[in-house]
This record gives structure tokens, sequence and C-alpha cells, in this order.
């Protein structure tokens, strides 16, 4: 079995995993941090989503072993201690959270959105970018709501 380590939320981690080991699992299953959700197993739900690098990737289909040395940012790692990350704040002031099991994916997705294309980001483009994150409980308006206002947060 192969070692990985890499770096989660900001703490050195290190564990012999099975070379199929997904990085949700990994995540979930070794490091205990549930808030990154399993939905479909194939990368089409975006509950699994997490920053590799500073980017959003799904962890449903990358395999832990291609983390090595990679800084990982799971929805436990974003806020500051008891200060949530603007964006979340954002969902809990805007009621973009419903049942809860997208949201970290969604709220993981919606920092990458801002990230690449600034705090000004229009509805058409939070849309056009939420194609791969599922929600069943509503129908976005209070997501991309709370997107917006998030993307408005973060440049203050």
């Amino acid at each position: 079995m192969p070692t990985v380590s890499m770096t989660v939320n900001g703490q050195a981690v290190s564990a012999d995993v099975d070379a199929r080991t997904l990085l949700v699992e990994y995540v979930r299953e070794h490091l205990r941090l549930t808030g990154t959700h399993v939905g479909c197993d194939t990368s089409q739900c975006g509950a699994c989503v997490v920053h590799l690098n500073g980017r959003a990737v799904k962890s449903c289909t990358t395999l832990a072993a291609q983390c090595e040395g990679a800084e990982v940012t799971t929805i436990e790692g974003l806020a500051n201690g008891d200060d949530l990350h603007p964006m979340q704040e954002a969902f809990r002031e805007n009621h973009g959270l419903q049942c809860g099991f997208c949201t970290p994916g969604m709220i993981m997705a919606a920092v990458d959105i801002v990230n690449r294309h600034g705090n000004d980001v229009d509805e058409q483009t939070i849309r056009e970018e939420l194609e791969g994150n599922l929600c069943r409980c509503t129908g976005y308006h209070n997501i991309v709501k709370s997107i917006s206002a998030g993307a408005e947060s973060m440049g203050s």
C-alpha cells in the first residue's frame, strides 16, 4: 500500500492507503471529516467538492494518491475558528441551505467561482458554473442569491 501525505485544512496528514482510495473516502473515512458528502460516485452531483491546491475538484473521482504533497481544503477548513467564511455566512443569511446535503459542495464550488470570476460575478455566470452541482430541494434561487452576497462579502 502506498503512503500518501498531504495537508488537509492546514494540518499535515499521512496514511497508508490502497491505490484505489478516492479522496472523498480518505477525507471521510481516514480523517473523519464528514462534511464532504458522497452523492453519486460519478462526478455528477457536486456534493463531494473540495479544494485541491486552491481549485475546486470533485473528490469522488480524484484518487487520494494523486494528492501527494497537495493542499486540500474541505468545508470544515473554510471557517476561521468560530468565524464563518463569508460564503458560509451568506448561505446562512440568504437561506441557501435547504436540507444541507449539497450545501458543503455548493459552498466550496461557490468560493471557487468567486476566486476565478471575481467579486462582481453575475447571476448568469453563477448559474452556468453551478451546472455540476445538483440540489434536489430548491430552484437554486436562494443558492444563487447566497453566492452573489458571498461574492460581495469576499471582496470586502
